[in-house]
């Protein structure tokens, strides 16, 4: 891969990661509010009502999963900024072939080829 091109996805991870990690922290700050509270004159934070704690867990659970899907991605764009450092970006990890841009264009972080990750899908 050319060492313009390098350079362009270099700066589309870094600016990814950049927004991710802002993602993260404010999906972290969500998780661990309390509802109820002072801000809305409530001094308990405890809800009145069994639906509202369960509505409160579900979106507690939910941010949780969304946080640990963006922290799993920051991983795979780390692992990237690290490949492109060493010269390895932009190569299967599988079977070693050019990964094409298209997919590199859509997904940055790609470890894989098409075919490779269409196989370990199957799996």
């Amino acid at each position: 891969m050319k060492k313009a091109d390098m350079k362009a996805y270099r700066e589309r991870l870094l600016l990814l990661r950049s927004r991710l990690r802002g993602d993260v922290n404010q999906l972290a700050d969500a998780a661990l509010k309390k509802n109820g509270g002072e801000g809305n004159g409530n001094l308990s934070s405890m809800p009145i009502h069994m639906a509202d704690i369960g509505s409160d867990n579900f979106e507690q659970e939910f941010t949780l999963t969304l946080m640990q899907s963006e922290e799993e991605t920051l991983e795979a764009i780390e692992s990237a900024l690290e490949r492109i450092e060493d010269g390895t970006y932009g190569l299967c990890e599988e079977c070693n072939v050019k990964i094409p841009k298209a997919r590199l264009n859509a997904l940055p972080y790609a470890t894989l080829c098409v075919r490779c990750a269409e196989q370990l899908e199957r799996r």
